[in-house]
């Protein structure tokens, strides 16, 4: 095992995309493989030891910044196994915490299956994936990675391995868990006594449920239960063909009736991904693609799984849609093959590079929001975004899943003013979210930032009842302290 202090290998794990600037950490860890892992976590107690766990960097919440926590490091655990067929419509991948997702769905593509999950940064290790729950725009059709994970092989936070399949071990009608140990004893415990909201993307907080599964419990836990050392991911036949569209619309209401045709069960198609682009957004993006329409208030950007059979009739069926939408049918962007289709990812992939430079010049972080709330209720939260935004003459973008009913709000400061403004206004949005039945959080987790708003969703029982499970699994509290929970609440609740 490798281990580094010197500041310049430990800089690069003080950052993720979150602009968080207050991290710091004597050194870093290099596992090479679970054994590693386990040694650092056994003795950790007795060498008064706390760590945070390292992904790649790429999430938004500070979730990997240590606060001077000795960090762990996944990027050498990296293998990747082969597809392992179960039938014709089924198959499974073994594959290590430290792998690159994009590494991973090139290769089980090349051997003729689907790995669904897509989050935006394919750069991310398929551990963080798991340990955050991760979804992405096909989420609308496939839901978020816990639907795709068959086993994971955990290592607790006193340093035991367990492998742990789904199914082995489901909660009682009392909402107990009862899973043996190989070391002997027995993990016991009640799942947490809250309520999930009713949205189709959630990701804040730990899961619960009647009848739940102990591996849910893990996946989305931020690495705060376990650390997360290797996978099966559950693979379905690669789709034989694909139909991805950018349409435009004058206006909105006619883009949310399109919206709302596209989700009606039994319109004739099934879509996997539905995207939203409002005009602010589209602006961006002109200054590199001049072909889009000035005079549109938003664009929907959606894919269909077709077949060659079925491909012309499919088209015929989205054009129809289009047309009684009053859909600017004639500007509007289909994809059919590989190469047009990466064209078109590349267009909304450039969104976020476009902001970010224009941010670089005023000097100041965005403020984005996360939020999902029950379907019937999202235009509410629209609505609300844009008149608040609007009251307050800031520069803002909307654009994001709403197939899910989740669009990312971001607000664009330009001065520390409005930096300090959209931040308070991020609060009253959040309590709209929450009155609406939502979640704080849909796909990105909470992390460092958001944790002291996790309060305000579960209110104090709900807080109290995670860490009743946190300090259960983690009692000296060794794992990625500070992710999730607010600090107050482990210093004085007792498992």
């Amino acid at each position: 095992m490798i281990y580094k202090h010197d500041p310049a290998s430990i800089q690069g794990f003080l950052e993720d995309t979150s602009n968080l600037k207050s991290g710091h950490t004597p050194g870093v860890f290099f596992p090479e493989n679970g054994d590693d892992i386990s040694g650092l976590l056994k003795g950790a107690t007795e060498e008064r030891r706390r760590f945070t766990i390292a992904g790649n960097g790429t999430g938004t919440t500070g979730g990997r910044i240590p606060m001077g926590e000795y960090v762990i490091s996944m990027q050498l655990l990296d293998r990747i196994g082969e597809p392992v067929p179960l039938d014709g419509k089924r198959a499974y991948i073994t594959v290590e915490a430290g792998a690159h997702l994009a590494a991973i769905q090139k290769k089980v593509e090349e051997a003729g299956w689907f790995y669904p999950p897509d989050p935006t940064e394919k750069l991310c290790f398929i551990g963080s994936t798991i340990a955050n729950n991760s979804s992405g725009a096909r989420s609308f059709k496939y839901g978020p990675t816990r639907n795709h994970i068959a086993r994971l092989l955990i290592i607790l936070p006193q340093g035991e391995c367990i492998n742990l399949s789904r199914g082995a071990s489901l909660a009682d009608k009392e909402g107990f868990f009862y899973f043996k140990l190989p070391s002997g004893g027995e993990l016991t415990f009640r799942r947490a006594a809250y309520h999930m909201p009713e949205t189709s993307k959630h990701n804040a907080g730990y899961f619960s449920d009647e009848g739940m599964d102990l591996i849910d419990l893990f996946i989305g836990s931020e690495g705060t239960l376990g650390v997360i050392v290797e996978a099966d991911l559950m693979l379905i036949p690669l789709p034989a063909a694909v139909i991805s569209c950018l349409v435009y619309f004058a206006h909105l209401d006619e883009l949310f009736s399109f919206v709302g045709r596209l989700k009606e069960p039994g319109n004739g198609i099934s879509a996997r991904a539905i995207e939203f682009f409002d005009s602010r957004s589209l602006e961006f993006l002109a200054k590199k693609y001049p072909e889009v329409p000035h005079n549109c208030e938003g664009a929907i950007f959606f894919e269909v799984e077709t077949t060659a059979q079925r491909e012309e009739n499919d088209l015929d069926t989205l054009f129809n849609h289009m047309e009684s939408c009053n859909a600017m049918t004639d500007l509007s962007w289909v994809a059919l093959d590989r190469d047009e289709q990466e064209r078109l990812r590349e267009f909304r992939h450039a969104l976020p590079l476009l902001v970010n430079d224009w941010l670089s010049r005023q000097h100041e972080s965005k403020i984005s929001t996360d939020m999902a709330v029950p379907d019937g209720r999202f235009r509410e939260l629209f609505d609300f975004y844009c008149t608040s935004c609007e009251q307050q003459g800031f520069v803002y973008i909307i654009f994001g899943h709403i197939g899910d009913a989740h669009v990312h709000l971001n607000i664009l400061p330009r001065n520390r003013e409005e930096f300090l403004e959209a931040k308070a206004l991020y609060r009253k949005f959040v309590g709209k979210a929450l009155e609406l039945g939502g979640t704080l959080s849909a796909e990105h987790g909470i992390g460092k930032l958001k944790a002291e708003y996790l309060v305000g969703m579960y209110q104090d029982t709900g807080i109290r009842e995670m860490a009743r499970i946190k300090k259960y699994l983690d009692p000296f509290l060794v794992l990625n302290r500070g992710n999730i929970i607010p600090a107050a609440y482990l210093e004085t609740e007792n498992h």
